[in-house]
């Protein structure tokens, strides 16, 4: 048996703290269990040690080793693997260890002599466990001081006492690593401990080093620590803790994990990091367990009546920076192991099976139900983790899991039920990605069950849609609060101002702002509820977004809204808005524009936001109407507030009217359509650059005859011809306001519709055929035969050719020769009606035009049914942009008539200018048209006398029998003294001599268009004239003031003399 030590041999006195606290508690226990004799050795005791009172007992030694004797823990992995003491030397080591004096030689150790103690009696006594590794810290402590100060220093971290005790830390982690893995019961817990809280304090103590970097650079932090012996041999000892521990306990270690991670936090995050690298799975699944349960016990001792001011810290914050840390690399993990925490809280609980830990939460009903609580707790306070699990999270939220929830939710009193519900709308509001989808689940749920919902969700549980409703309401509200109180107070800036205080941000609505079209539509769809609440979260985005997610939403309700009712939720968000933004519709007009500029709308987004404008300025003038006739000034007041919006959108339209002019060319029909419907409706601006006005007069007038063209396709095809009317109309209405604008654009729409409608590329519309240069028809490509030499065929035009005009000299091109006369080619008539429709509609807009100008003293008829006269400058314009096109080379002065036969001289262009009327039925009106706004006639007399000209060469050339064997030119000769009627270029008595043309000879038809001819020649057809009289509203001619017109009509009664029986019923028509 050994020996046992008396108090005398090892005094109490040399124990000092904590050896001192340590000895005494074992000399508490062991002296009231020591028997009067020691018992015999048996097989699994070795001895006892006395230490101040201290007996080890067989029983102590038992519980340490559970059986185990001593020497099997000295391997030959072991450093070193020394005899067993004997129990001189073993009292010798337990004073020395505890005096710190070398008992043999009576001076005191150093540091590597002491720990060098300690290590021999950590191997022969382990029930001195406490005390060693108590005293061990110091070792630590001391090589982490030294390696740090010879980094400072620049010197050698591997030098001097660093090295003796690094030989030492190897030792004492050899000693036990070999205890661990023969024993971890037993040692794990323990070692694992003391290991973390070492680790956690020497983390701390030296992070104000001024080689340890930040706490905040874990990867230098890392590197520094792990090159250290010391701290990197903590670190793989509670690493094979760990280890040894995942099978049978973990939660110990991960509790001292956590533990640490409370105090020393942040200098203890690269221990979390490295250790989480190392075991991620373990760590994750047992950090959340641990934090779990921590969570639960807080919260029980919160809801009971006495709570200790010095309670523990609770370790969710640390659960927050360990799981912080590992979403760096590991957050698929940690999103997976959350999901699994959550889908297990809600299924059913069932018997735990033989391999599973007596300590999982799965097992307890209370950890189950502060499942959910927990991980809204801890999603609130790590974003990241809310992140990493809200996308998949939305997907799990089926109906049989909603079920679940709410049977869990329902047992939480109310109190914990609001709670946990502005929990969650916290951080939804906070959420910055994922936000969308959030929405969409929450609004698809909560939406009734009367409501139709797009997609393959199912109508949920009326209990969660309940639910949902109220979470969405509480959101809506949460966000007002958040948007309106973001600036401390501040009020929101008018439209385009910026704040001088930051704004707070609201992820949730950060988020949403790029999803600001989705929203749009949804709303738009106008569900129950549904639109309700996207319209109020579409007003709070646009508040927050300021003006430019503002202009975007109405933008964007415009460009979407397919009916009054929809378009109507644009007119509520500006209401909503025009308190607290001024200059929305402007903006949100020039966005528009900005995206027809950069084509981002498509062709059906571009039609329905023309149509949407076109709307609301139609509603404006239906508004204007009704206030109108609306009895007193009240109603008037009231209308005129209705249509605050509508005004302001005409503003803006009126703006940017050039940047719509173009849309009236687009290619497609239906959008050119929308764009005449709102230039036809929008008021004109102010001012305009003349540049912006000749582009828009271009533009529209190109688009009439476009009209004129789909309206003639439309009434062959039998479709969409109600739309191709409408165009027609809105497009006369457009150019008849253009014209009313100003001089410019008078002149500039009367000379394009002329022009427009002699081109060739419309003169099908009006009954018209192409012409040459000389009047001629030209044949189509596929009628006239190849001649096979394009130089022969260019000599063959009369462009090509010496201009002889005006000479004694005529050109004429009959043919070629060898080859014969030219062909003449069968003209290919169009429709009838829709020739005269075309012409209608073209005189139409021409009257009209030059009707609604009020220039050169224009006035209205004294007689209101009576139509307004046309304006002579306008009809001026008309003629001379006729002669202009009929006859290029004539000059403007040529107003008065030679003799009758001085035309021999202009054989030529008359004959043109014939071919020209040939070609172009249309003339003939816009000839009336220019005669009815006298004076203009005047200016188209050398066109008048060129068509005469022919007409008389014709008539005495002709042997027919009756004038009516030659049918147009009976019709010319009658249109053309008709005209000159009008215009009062002719008197009367001659005006009316066309009404005898169809019942007389060709030979007595020249006669009488020989005396008109004679009568303008004698009595030039000169503006001068002309005295503009103001009870007609127009300007008139005095024909008493020519002189004796009875010599010209000699010829016409001559006439009559020889017709009377057919001519009898018109000689009241010719007296003077």
């Amino acid at each position: 048996m050994l020996p046992v030590l008396t108090a005398k041999e090892v005094p109490t006195s040399g124990c000092g703290p904590p050896y001192g606290c340590i000895c005494s508690e074992f000399h508490e226990t062991n002296t009231q269990k020591a028997p009067d004799k020691p018992p015999a050795r048996g097989p699994e005791t070795y001895g006892r040690v006395r230490c101040a009172g201290l007996v080890l007992k067989d029983s102590a030694m038992s519980v340490v080793f559970d059986g185990s004797p001593l020497k099997a823990m000295q391997s030959p992995h072991s450093h070193t693997a020394p005899a067993a003491l004997s129990a001189q030397e073993l009292s010798q080591e337990i004073k020395s260890f505890i005096s710190g004096v070398d008992a043999v030689q009576g001076r005191k150790l150093s540091v590597r002599e002491h720990a060098r103690c300690a290590v021999r009696l950590l191997r022969s006594v382990p029930a001195c466990r406490g005390a060693v590794l108590e005293h061990l810290r110091g070792v630590y402590d001391e090589h982490v001081s030294t390696f740090l100060h010879n980094l400072e220093t620049e010197g050698n971290a591997s030098s001097g006492a660093t090295s003796n005790l690094e030989d030492i830390i190897q030792e004492v982690h050899g000693v036990l690593s070999e205890f661990i893995r023969l024993n971890p019961r037993a040692w794990a817990p323990l070692v694992s401990t003391w290991a973390v809280d070492l680790l956690g304090q020497l983390s701390s103590k030296h992070a104000g080093r001024r080689v340890a970097p930040h706490s905040s650079s874990l990867n230098e932090l890392l590197q520094l620590w792990m090159s250290c012996a010391a701290t990197r041999s903590l670190m793989e000892a509670y690493s094979q803790c760990l280890a040894a521990m995942l099978a049978w306990c973990p939660d110990a270690c991960v509790d001292a994990l956590l533990d640490t991670s409370v105090k020393h936090s942040p200098h203890f995050d690269w221990v979390v990091a490295h250790i989480g690298s190392a075991f991620p799975g373990t760590i994750i699944s047992r950090v959340l367990a641990c934090g779990l349960k921590d969570f639960c016990s807080h919260g029980a001792k919160d809801q009971g009546p006495l709570v200790e001011k010095g309670s523990r810290v609770p370790k969710i914050g640390s659960v927050v920076g360990i799981l912080g840390h590992l979403a760096v690399h590991h957050s698929d993990s940690i999103r997976k192991e959350l999901l699994r925490m959550f889908q297990e809280s809600l299924a059913p609980s069932t018997p735990l099976s033989p391999s599973s830990s007596s300590t999982s939460w799965e097992a307890s009903p209370q950890l189950r139900r502060a499942a959910v609580p927990f991980l809204l707790q801890l999603a609130a306070m790590s974003p990241n983790l809310f992140g990493a699990v809200s996308s998949e999270l939305v997907e799990l939220l089926r109906p049989a899991v909603l079920l679940q929830l709410q049977a869990l939710l329902q047992g939480l009193p109310r109190e914990e039920l609001d709670n946990m519900l502005g929990l969650a709308v916290h951080l939804i509001s906070q959420s910055p990605t994922g936000g969308a989808r959030v929405l969409r689940f929450l609004a698809d749920t909560a939406t009734p069950a009367s409501v139709i919902i797009s997609g393959p969700t199912p109508s949920p549980h009326e209990g969660v849609r309940e639910g949902c409703d109220r979470l969405l309401q509480m959101l809506l509200l949460h966000l007002h609060k958040l948007v309106f109180n973001r600036s401390e107070g501040s009020d929101v800036g008018p439209f385009g101002s910026a704040s001088s205080q930051p704004q707070r941000v609201i992820p949730f609505l950060e988020e949403l702002r790029s999803h600001v079209a989705p929203l749009c539509a949804e709303t738009l769809r106008l569900e129950r509820k549904r639109h309700l609440w996207l319209h109020q979260l579409l007003c709070l985005l646009s508040v927050y977004g300021g003006p430019s997610v503002a202009t975007e939403t109405l933008c964007q309700l415009l460009t979407q809204a397919r009916n009054p009712e929809e378009l109507a939720l644009a007119w509520q968000l500006h209401a909503t808005l025009s308190s607290c933004m001024v200059g929305l519709v402007p903006a949100a007009v020039a966005h528009c524009v900005a995206q027809i500029h950069t084509h981002t709308l498509g062709r059906r987004q571009l039609r329905q936001l023309l149509l949407n404008l076109a709307a609301a300025l139609q509603s404006q003038e239906e508004e204007k109407k009704a206030a109108a006739g609306a009895a007193g000034a009240a109603g008037a007041a009231g209308a005129g507030a209705q249509s605050s919006m509508a005004a302001q959108i005409g503003s803006a339209v009126s703006v940017h009217l050039h940047d719509f002019g173009p849309l009236l060319l687009h290619g497609d029909p239906a959008v050119s359509h929308a764009a005449v419907r709102l230039l036809s409706c929008s008021p004109l601006p102010r001012t305009a650059s003349p540049a912006h006005l000749l582009l828009l007069s271009r533009a529209a007038v190109t688009h009439f005859f476009l009209t004129l063209r789909r309206r003639g396709e439309a009434g062959k095809t039998g479709r969409d011809a109600g739309q191709s009317g409408e165009a027609v109309s809105c497009s006369v209405l457009l150019l008849t306001r253009f014209a009313a604008y100003s001089a410019l654009t008078l002149k500039a729409i009367i000379q394009q519709l002329v022009e427009g409608a002699l081109h060739k590329g419309n003169a099908e519309l009006f009954g018209g055929q192409i012409a040459d240069m000389s009047g001629a028809p030209v044949a189509s490509p596929s009628v006239s035969p190849d001649l096979g030499a394009s130089l022969l065929d260019i000599n063959c035009r009369f462009g090509t050719t010496v201009n002889f005009s005006g000479s004694v000299w005529s050109v004429f091109h009959a043919g070629v020769i060898g080859k014969g006369l030219k062909a003449r080619t069968a003209a290919n008539l169009p429709d009838p009606s829709g020739v005269i429709q075309n012409i209608q509609t073209l005189l139409a807009v021409i009257v009209q035009c030059c009707s609604s100008s009020s220039l050169n003293g224009s006035q209205s008829p004294s007689d209101p049914e009576e139509p307004p006269p046309i304006n002579a400058e306008a009809a001026k314009v008309i003629a001379v942009t006729l002669v202009e096109n009929v006859c290029p080379d004539v000059a403007n002065g040529e107003l008065s008539w030679p003799p009758e036969e001085h035309a021999r001289t202009t054989v030529e262009r008359d004959i043109h200018i014939r071919r020209c009327f040939e070609a172009h039925p249309v003339l003939f009106p816009l000839l009336q048209v220019v005669a009815a706004g006298r004076p203009a006639l005047c200016y188209c007399s050398a066109v008048l006398r060129g068509l005469l000209a022919t007409l008389l060469s014709h008539w005495e050339g002709s042997r027919e029998a009756l004038s009516t064997d030659s049918p147009w030119h009976l019709q010319a000769s009658c249109l053309l003294v008709s005209c000159m009627g009008e215009g009062q270029l002719l008197p009367p008595v001659l005006a009316n001599v066309h009404e005898a043309f169809a019942h007389l000879t060709p030979f007595e038809v020249r006669l009488l268009l020989l005396a008109v001819w004679e009568y303008v020649r004698g009595n030039g057809p000169l503006p001068q004239k002309f005295v503009f009289s103001s009870d007609k509203g127009m300007f008139c001619r005095d024909f008493s003031r020519d002189g004796d017109v009875s010599r010209y009509v000699a010829p016409i009664h001559s006439v009559l003399h020889k017709n009377i029986d057919t001519l009898g019923h018109l000689c009241w028509r010719f007296q003077l």
